[in-house]
């Protein structure tokens, strides 16, 4: 938690570190009720990702906070809108991409101050923007709930008094819901996205007062195990992207969408909007996505293939990863995916026996090799058709650097065919650009010209683009260099002897000069290069 606050201390006004709060505890309190959120989710669609949505929401905005604290001492307007920016470019579902335009909407007012009265605006705010960003709202939903929330507040008050209502207001509205939507009342359940919601309301409410909100008097409706749940027919695919474009283009864009299928939400602005919408035809959503600017992180689920996922899990063959690192940390995290993994030292690279005896310990009918390394791609080679030969079934996937292992690593599917796991594990692979910066320790000539001892280098690809003389700024003319060609992730991967707060430097940077592009750092440890930098 960021911040502990003493028993009965009640907040006058919500400040940096109040949304900070709220924030860490909104995702504490969805983290405990995820599956039960889960559960009750028969609105729009039966397939019980709900509670899972409204979490990996929170987590974003969560993140997007953190990362500000880290790089410097925010004020109450920058931390608002850095978690409305996260949830935005994190929005999951439909419920997630709802309550991304709720935060937008309340960051609005917040930014301008965060007593009572600025709350009860912002939910206000909040409600509007929610509903105008759904193509066709349904009552009995997060919407209905939202704008209860925001009706309860009146014209304000005091920042608790002003809490406590919205949560009330939300609670109540929540236990009506099954009256408002007929499949909520053949279920026996209220509105899933409504009760992630009244968490995150609740969450804010402990926030200002230190206290857990109390449950709500009215027994919960019960809880029915998916399968009970009623079936409604619809769409076969939900779609979800975010889209760099315009205004304009954006309308035209929503009435496209509005004719291709339903449950359509789009949420954003300032050049940046998140989309999502169940269709039929996924390529016509992408395609109109493409028409209307540009769409980055495109998700698309068949709900049929949702549903029967659990069968195929319990078909899954026996895999596993064999991934070189460099780093105990890098280890450790590939470890934790599942992988087994074989640690490089510096000047000294592992031996195909090694890679040999890594693919026998997995003790899996089915490897997946990631060498990590232009160097070891023979060794890496050789090791599996000596595998090969003694009845494994290896895939060399010749993965460059490390950062391009974690991003195949992290598709890795064992539920999947081998050779589909295959290709969409070397697909992420091959989308990502690696780099990475060292320290000379002799005077060389390089294709970037002449470097002395002690020259921080970056090389992109393998070969020297930048010569410096900071890590730093280096580190930022490289990022700079392979983001002018796109992208929409960058992974840091950063040792413990580069310079403090490099990570932090980096991540704001990124945040300042590329709207659509998200950070993730991971700490390699000891043994690995300064750093390691991905762009997806």
């Amino acid at each position: 938690m960021s911040r502990a606050l003493p028993p009965f201390e009640e907040l006058v006004e919500l400040d940096a570190e109040a949304v900070r709060s709220w924030c860490a505890r909104a995702l504490d309190a969805l983290g405990r009720e995820r599956e039960e959120i889960d559960a009750i989710n028969v609105y729009p669609v039966a397939d019980g990702d709900t509670g899972t949505n409204l979490y990996l929401t929170a987590e974003a905005a969560h993140q997007a906070v953190e990362a500000v604290f880290a790089a410097s001492a925010p004020d109450t307007a920058e931390t608002v809108r850095a978690m409305a920016h996260g949830a935005l470019l994190g929005a999951r579902g439909n419920s997630g991409t709802i309550l991304s335009q709720l935060l937008r909407g309340m960051a609005g007012v917040l930014a301008q101050g965060g007593d009572g009265d600025h709350l009860a605006r912002a939910l206000a705010e909040a409600a509007g923007a929610a509903r105008k960003a759904v193509a066709h709202p349904v009552e009995g939903t997060i919407l209905t709930v939202a704008s209860a929330a925001a009706a309860a507040c009146g014209a304000g008050g005091g920042l608790v008094d002003v809490a406590r209502k919205a949560h009330e207001g939300a609670r109540s509205a929540l236990t009506a819901t099954p009256g408002q939507l007929d499949v909520l009342e053949r279920a026996g359940v209220v509105d899933a996205g409504g009760r992630g919601l009244v968490t995150v309301l609740g969450a804010l409410l402990e926030t200002v007062t230190g206290q857990a909100p109390a449950p709500a008097a009215t027994a919960p409706p019960a809880f029915l195990p998916r399968e009970d749940c009623p079936a409604e027919d619809g769409p076969a695919y939900e779609v979800i992207y975010l889209l760099e474009a315009e205004d304009a283009a954006v309308e035209l864009l929503t009435s496209r969408l509005d004719a291709l299928g339903e449950s359509l939400v789009v949420v954003g602005g300032d050049g940046l909007w998140n989309v999502h919408v169940h269709v039929d035809d996924a390529g016509a959503a992408v395609e109109a996505g493409v028409e209307a600017g540009r769409p980055h992180r495109i998700r698309i689920t068949h709900f049929a293939a949702d549903a029967d996922s659990s069968t195929r899990r319990a078909e899954r063959a026996q895999r596993a990863v064999v991934a070189v690192v460099p780093g105990e940390g890098l280890a450790g995290l590939c470890a934790e995916a599942g992988a087994t993994t074989v640690r490089t030292r510096p000047g000294e690279p592992p031996a195909g026996d090694e890679l040999l005896d890594a693919i026998r310990r997995a003790h899996a009918r089915e490897v997946v090799l990631l060498p990590n390394d232009t160097d070891l791609r023979q060794a890496a080679a050789a090791a599996a058709e000596r595998a090969r030969a003694e009845g494994i079934r290896v895939a060399l996937i010749p993965t460059r650097a490390a950062v391009q292992g974690i991003a195949a690593l992290a598709v890795h599917e064992p539920g999947r065919r081998f050779d589909e796991d295959v290709v969409a594990m070397t697909a992420a692979a091959g989308a990502t650009r690696y780099a990475e910066l060292a320290v000379a320790e002799r005077q060389s000539f390089t294709s970037a010209g002449v470097c002395q001892a002690g020259d921080v280098l970056g090389l992109i690809e393998g070969d020297v683009a930048v010569i410096g003389k900071d890590l730093h700024q280096t580190a930022r003319t490289v990022l700079d260099r392979m983001l002018s060609a796109g992208g929409e992730l960058v992974t840091l991967v950063v040792a413990d002897d580069a310079p403090p707060g490099l990570a932090p430097d980096l991540e704001a940077h990124v945040r300042r000069g590329y709207l659509a592009v998200d950070t993730t750092t991971y700490h390699a440890g000891t043994g690995a290069p300064p750093l390691l930098i991905g762009v997806e």
